[in-house]
């Protein structure tokens, strides 16, 4: 399989390569992500030692791995070691006796399932760091975990042993663009899929590598979905639980918080999470916690205060999963063939397609011209009141520091889409509102991003300023 994108990630690894010191490299992302597959296709010709740590395995387990690798690297037989200091002190041995000049790489994988309680594995590493490793310019040491809370407390952002020793900025590995999602499936033998039916997948599974690879060649979007989500052995069946569990300690917090938010497409903000989540302190935690794995966003409404970020669950599999999967897994085969011809799928597709743009928003700042321009995005919702008895809502806006505001209406469908005389009507009263309630100067454009494109009506030419593709969204 070919590597695929990450292009300022393999810069970066590149300068630790032709670097001309020890190098000391933290990697961390969601599951699934790709991170090992990175450092093992990047790094092949360098890795000298890989080791992978056991979920709940036990530390005579994970030492017991240790011996396997070890031996298989070196071509010895080693005694099984009884610490991880002793283990570290075999690794020595044998690092200290490969030849050559060259860089060489020593990774462990899923640092978080290694460093189990009292193992005592992440002090054995920073003595080994500091008196092996550092001193030879020949090494790059490289720690990766999927648990993205763990990995910045533990290591990125630790006081104790391990503080300030990274070298090198850490790597957030994140989901594929769309475009990057558009090269992993050529790569797979997918061709000729259109971009609207790669919409769906993205819907679907978000821009993560192992999920994608679950496509098969001639076979539509739909299919695809009904396969993998809904057939016996589909791996995104069951992958909820995995996920969050694998993740997260206590991961019912988190999955709480997702279950609110999934309720609000607009998201909410901490005061009204405050009310179903009663634990202030924990609150905080688990939401930088949803925040670093990629599950949630922040979001500043427009002319509000810090103190009303907003939080948006921006995660398409977990969004499909609590829409569309959860209480139908056992309806099994045939499931989303039948659910994605009625209304209520076409409805939630306006909303998966509206968190695409929000992660794509460089793309749409290209398309408007506007790169060099700095600016703020979010959704903007107006409850009705006494004062304005009018609710209003925008999916996306586009606060500019030119003076100007795009309210961009995203609408997917399979053709063209026509403004009909009832949604000109609520277009007219949505900016109306808009200028009303927040009082701005700032000159507004109403924006269109569609997926097929605006029939070209009366109404289209008196109301849009701006018409966008999704097509925009792949460059």
């Amino acid at each position: 399989m070919t590597l695929i994108g990450r292009i300022e990630e393999k810069q970066q690894l590149d300068r630790l390569l032709n670097s001309k010191n020890a190098e000391f490299l933290a990697i961390y992302g969601r599951r699934r992500i790709g991170k090992t597959f990175l450092i093992r296709e990047h790094f092949k010709r360098q890795l000298c030692f890989e080791l992978t740590g056991v979920k709940d395995g036990i530390l005579k387990e994970q030492l017991q791995y240790f011996n396997q690798e070890i031996g298989k690297r070196s071509r010895k037989s080693y005694e099984c070691p009884g610490s991880w200091q002793d283990a570290f002190q075999q690794l020595e041995q044998y690092l200290t006796g490969l030849r050559g000049k060259g860089k060489r790489v020593i990774f462990f994988d899923e640092l978080p399932w290694l460093a189990s309680p009292r193992s005592r594995f992440l002090q054995a590493l920073d003595h080994f760091w500091n008196t092996v490793l550092s001193r030879d310019s020949r090494f790059i040491l490289v720690i990766c975990g999927s648990a993205a809370s763990w990995m910045i407390s533990k290591v990125i952002e630790n006081k104790g042993g391990l503080h300030n020793r990274l070298t090198s900025p850490p790597i957030r590995l994140e989901p594929f663009s769309l475009a990057e999602s558009e090269l992993f499936l050529k790569s797979q033998g997918i061709k000729n899929i259109s971009h609207y039916d790669q919409l769906i997948l993205a819907m679907v599974m978000g821009g993560v590598p192992h999920y994608l690879k679950e496509a098969i060649p001639g076979r539509s979007a739909t299919q695809i979905i009904d396969n993998v989500c809904f057939s016996k052995t589909g791996l995104l069946r069951n992958e909820f639980e995995r996920l969050y569990s694998s993740l997260f300690e206590n991961a019912e917090r988190h999955i709480e918080i997702v279950y609110e938010l999934a309720k609000h497409p607009q998201g909410l903000t901490r005061s009204a999470l405050t009310k179903v989540y009663a634990s202030g302190g924990r609150l905080t935690q688990t939401l930088r916690e949803l925040e670093e794995a990629g599950f949630i966003s922040t979001h500043q409404p427009f002319d509000k205060k810090s103190k009303d970020t907003t939080y948006r669950l921006t995660d398409e599999y977990t969004l499909f999963y609590l829409k569309w999967i959860k209480g139908r897994r056992e309806n099994g085969p045939g499931t989303f063939l039948k659910l994605s011809q009625k209304p209520g799928w076409r409805a939630w597709s306006g909303y998966a397609l509206e968190s695409l743009a929000h992660k794509h928003i460089g793309l749409i700042k290209q398309e408007l011209g506007i790169e060099q321009v700095d600016t703020k995005h979010c959704s903007w919702v107006h409850h009705a009141n006494k004062t304005w008895p009018d609710g209003a809502q925008v999916d996306l806006l586009l606060d500019r520091a030119d003076g100007t505001i795009n309210l961009i209406e995203v609408k997917f469908s399979q053709g063209p889409f026509t403004i009909t005389k009832k949604y000109a009507e609520e277009l007219r009263r949505k900016v109306q509102v808009f200028r009303d309630v927040t009082g701005t100067k700032k000159t507004i454009f109403l924006t269109l991003l569609t997926t097929n494109g605006c029939s070209e009506n009366v109404y289209a030419k008196e109301l849009v300023d701006v018409s966008l593709q999704t097509e925009c969204l792949f460059k």
